[in-house]
């Protein structure tokens, strides 16, 4: 699963981001609406993740997410 299929489902995986961080709210969600940038962002902000450090815990989700979809 590429990114854009994240976007392009992201009500169905809001449960999931939820789980994982949850820190951010149901209104986290709905602002960010499946941009990935957006999300680095707020993960920078509620967790004090450097960018490299989001970006490297958007694409461990990412996987996670390509293997319980096969």
């Amino acid at each position: 699963m590429n990114w854009d299929q994240i976007q392009g489902n992201w009500k169905q995986v809001t449960g999931q981001v939820r789980e994982k961080w949850g820190r951010l709210t149901d209104s986290d969600l709905t602002v960010i609406a499946g941009r990935r940038e957006q999300l680095a962002g707020l993960l920078q902000e509620r967790y004090g993740y450097a960018k490299e450090k989001a970006e490297q815990e958007l694409d461990e989700f990412m996987q996670a997410l390509r293997v319980t979809q096969e």
